[in-house]
């Protein structure tokens, strides 16, 4: 019930956040990197946390209360949060977002939520996290995409964790997964409101985080969020790659992602969106799947991982045709 409860609350704040009641008329106005043309509210990411928020006080009033766990991750995104609410407002220096995307991941890491292979582990871990906490932003581009990554992601996780007995993790992912639904009522393509940094940084905190608490816990392999956060990962990390290779600022907006050039390419948004989602009910699917078949583990992935490389190739020469056009 507390999921559907979070859904309704999250839907009608996202409502009341794009309309012109709304106190918070911050917009956001197309450039170089956007996909948009008209100025569009960009606080639909205070609805997602207020929906998580009340969701997860819920959780911990009438369950097990506060773990350590949860404390810090509460800690880190509310500090995540904050910045990204001041960049949002403000635009903040680059450098200082980031000072601040490593404090929230070095709580994090200090407090144990981190992959358990001795100093090499905890590095590895907080840079998984700041990674993930920024491509979320970088993917942050698209009506429906990150919400679509978020509901699919997190309730992935919520399923493995609830397969895996561990009901306290599954209930406080799918909180955030149906909060993520909520905002997609109005975010879905033609959206009428984004989720602006205070929701796509958070976010991405909280799926690195719930990632290495999951396996650190033991409820999933590494490999599991890994798979089931590809569609973001793989178009996010090849896509600045080669663009550090050119010698390019990879921290400057631009519009080269696989998913924005197939958008402008003439996709647009509602296609190309549906893809992905199709992408990520099967990634998610087999990932679930494979929990339960580990003998196929380095098949299955060997097998995404050509799918990938093949659809970035079929991606990459569509798009090029289409420019010469």
């Amino acid at each position: 019930m507390i999921d559907v409860f979070v859904l309704v609350v999250t839907c009608l704040l996202t409502w009341w956040l794009a309309s012109a009641y709304s106190p918070f008329q911050i917009h956001d106005a197309p450039n170089e990197r956007s996909l948009h043309e008209h100025p569009t509210p960009r606080t639909g990411g205070l609805a997602i946390l207020a929906g998580v928020t009340l969701g997860w006080c819920v959780l911990i009033i009438f369950g097990d209360g506060l773990s350590t766990t949860m404390f810090w991750i509460v800690f880190a995104a509310l500090l995540v949060a904050a910045v990204s609410i001041l960049d949002d407002i403000l635009e903040l220096s680059p450098f200082l977002r980031l000072g601040a995307h490593l404090l929230a991941a070095g709580l994090l890491v200090t407090a144990g939520i981190s992959l358990s292979f001795a100093w090499i582990g905890g590095f590895i871990s907080l840079f998984g996290l700041v990674w993930m906490l920024n491509l979320y932003n970088f993917m942050d581009g698209m009506d429906g995409f990150a919400g679509g990554m978020t509901v699919s992601g997190f309730g992935m996780m919520g399923l493995a964790a609830w397969l895996h007995g561990d009901i306290g993790f599954a209930n406080y992912s799918l909180i955030v997964c149906f909060s993520a639904l909520g905002f997609l009522v109005f975010n879905f393509p033609p959206a009428r409101i984004f989720m602006g940094d205070a929701g796509s940084a958070t976010l991405g905190l909280l799926a690195g985080a719930f990632a290495l608490w999951g396996v650190r816990d033991q409820m999933f392999p590494i490999w599991f969020p890994l798979l089931i956060f590809s569609p973001f990962i793989v178009d996010a990390t090849v896509t600045l790659v080669r663009r550090g290779l050119r010698g390019e600022k990879v921290w400057q907006a631009h519009r080269e992602h696989f998913y924005q050039r197939l958008v402008r390419a003439g996709w647009g948004h509602r296609k190309t969106v549906l893809v992905e989602y199709g992408l990520m009910l099967l990634v998610g699917a087999s990932a679930l799947w494979l929990l339960h078949h580990q003998a196929w583990v380095f098949e299955v992935l060997a097998a995404w991982s050509i799918f990938y490389i093949g659809l970035m190739l079929l991606a990459e020469r569509y798009t090029n045709r289409k420019r010469s056009v």
